[in-house]
């Protein structure tokens, strides 16, 4: 095998490259704060909620989690602008993210909710807080710190399966290697380098979530 690495075409274009690890950074943190709203809110409602939420919360997570992501994908790209939805493919691409994150986060976080001992949400009720204040200052916290690890895994992942929004031409690290590769035909280089990117981007969001968490919820679970 007589094969010659040639990787000067590959960092000619680093600007491109540049640009389409910065969409996916932008996309992934964006994806990953809604997402987490969205699973928080869904997860107050599967745990304390009215029987018709917790149906609806329960129809929308069996729908997302036993569909691929790719499917999703097309159906909020393609399938709603044929009911007069129109957007872009960064918009499309975001949203679907977030749907999706919002189902698989959803069921960490009730994980977390169900975890935190009931003498807490009992003698927060003697005390006279309101039920929102209840969750936020009782239940929230401790929950994200008890799951905070496949929490930020779940992050991890989506930032990696952002590459299939390249298929909708949305301007992502994949979908500017893919450009890269139709003009120079260096395919080996090429996915070399973007898979010693994603897995930089996965490493530093690694280091920012222990960050975080060293700051927010690194506190004593018991005094």
């Amino acid at each position: 095998m007589n094969y010659t690495f040639q990787f000067g075409d590959v960092f000619a274009a680093w600007p491109l490259l540049a640009k389409g690890t910065w969409i996916t950074i932008q996309l992934s943190m964006m994806a990953m704060l809604l997402g987490l709203m969205v699973a928080i809110v869904c997860a107050w409602g599967k745990t304390a909620g009215p029987a018709w939420l917790r149906f609806i919360i329960n129809a929308y997570i069996e729908v997302i989690r036993n569909t691929p992501f790719l499917v999703q994908l097309f159906f909020f790209f393609f399938a709603l602008p044929a009911l007069g939805v129109r957007w872009s493919p960064y918009t499309a691409a975001l949203t679907a993210m977030v749907v999706n994150l919002g189902a698989y986060a959803t069921e960490i976080i009730r994980a977390g909710i169900e975890s935190i001992p009931k003498g807490q949400i009992e003698a927060a009720m003697a005390l006279n807080l309101k039920r929102w204040e209840i969750f936020r200052f009782v239940i929230l916290k401790p929950a994200l710190k008890a799951v905070y690890p496949a929490l930020t895994s779940q992050f991890i992942l989506l930032m990696l399966s952002s590459a299939v929004v390249s298929v909708i031409s949305a301007d992502d690290l994949t979908s500017v290697a893919a450009n890269l590769q139709s003009q120079t035909f260096r395919s080996f280089e090429i996915y070399i380098v973007v898979a010693v990117i994603y897995l930089a981007l996965s490493l530093a969001f690694s280091a920012l979530f222990k960050l975080i968490y060293e700051h927010t919820l690194n506190y004593p679970a018991r005094r």
